[in-house]
């Protein structure tokens, strides 16, 4: 019924990651057409992400796809299909990000660099709403206000040395950092962390092209350093079950997490929606409707 518009589909569709099937899309929301172990009913309600689709399956860039059960969510709701599919990939990620890599417990501090992708906004309303102090980053301060209404208790204008900002508002460092841009500042995002930090590089907002790193000079000593790709969930160690989708979305319904779609396009425009994402001026999720 309904699909959101990842940056990892661009890199697919441009052939960066290898070769793939020719239906891209890493997750989507609709009703089961049919299911052969009979544990799904016809038109039930239902989310999927990954379990190889848009790599090795083809994806939700189409009126049926094929799912693994293992990648399957089941949902009770009554949110239309556009704001459903907002929610999926980008909450399921930033949740195992938050409290599997990171720890993330309530009246910590942390930093979300990369604030206004969808997966930034995903984790400030959890981590908001965890109770956690958080920080976000953005290249332009005319979205300050909207990372606010998120949670965000600061705002930062991001740039090479944003570690030296984070030190002046907390001269011992913080306790995680969620790092959405990738490689190029993944040195000076360590720099933030306190003794006993943590770090979780998710996203590659800045480009995915290697860096020298060397831990010697550039982990802080007691710093954990960890990465989470979103191709993992509904893998042995990443079962779908450790993640309360129903809760999010019912978050979501109530308005506690400000989880709706910054832009919508109908299927004949998924072209245009991938000129959104690549001109980085989305500003949220964006959803493609069927």
């Amino acid at each position: 019924m309904a699909f959101g518009v990842n940056r990892a589909e661009t890199y697919l569709r441009k052939g960066a990651w290898g070769d793939v099937v020719r239906v891209s899309g890493i997750e989507c929301v609709g009703e089961v057409d049919f299911d052969r172990s009979g544990a799904l009913r016809t038109g039930q309600r239902v989310a999927a992400i990954m379990g190889g689709l848009g790599r090795t399956r083809n994806g939700s860039y189409a009126e049926y796809t094929v799912v693994p059960s293992t990648n399957i969510f089941t949902l009770e709701t009554k949110l239309p299909w556009d704001e459903l599919a907002a929610i999926p990939e980008s909450y399921a990620t930033a949740w195992v990000c938050l409290f599997e890599n990171l720890k993330l417990a309530k009246g910590q501090i942390l930093v979300v660099r990369g604030g206004t992708s969808a997966l930034g906004q995903a984790a400030l309303n959890i981590a908001a709403d965890a109770g956690a102090t958080v920080l976000a980053s953005t290249r332009s301060e005319l979205k300050s206000t909207l990372l606010k209404t998120l949670g965000a208790g600061a705002v930062l204008i991001e740039d090479a040395s944003l570690s030296e900002a984070v030190r002046k508002l907390y001269p011992n460092g913080v306790n995680a950092v969620l790092d959405l841009v990738g490689n190029t500042v993944l040195r000076d995002s360590l720099r933030m962390l306190k003794k006993g930090g943590r770090l979780c590089q998710a996203g590659f907002l800045g480009g995915p092209k290697p860096v020298e790193f060397n831990p010697i000079f550039d982990m802080p000593s007691g710093s954990d350093l960890s990465f989470f790709g979103s191709f993992v969930p509904g893998t042995h160690d990443y079962p779908l079950s450790d993640i309360p989708m129903q809760c999010i979305v019912e978050s979501a319904a109530k308005g506690t997490y400000k989880a709706k779609p910054a832009k919508v396009f109908p299927f004949e425009c998924l072209p245009d929606a991938h000129r959104l994402m690549e001109a980085n001026q989305a500003n949220g999720k964006i959803v493609v409707v069927m």
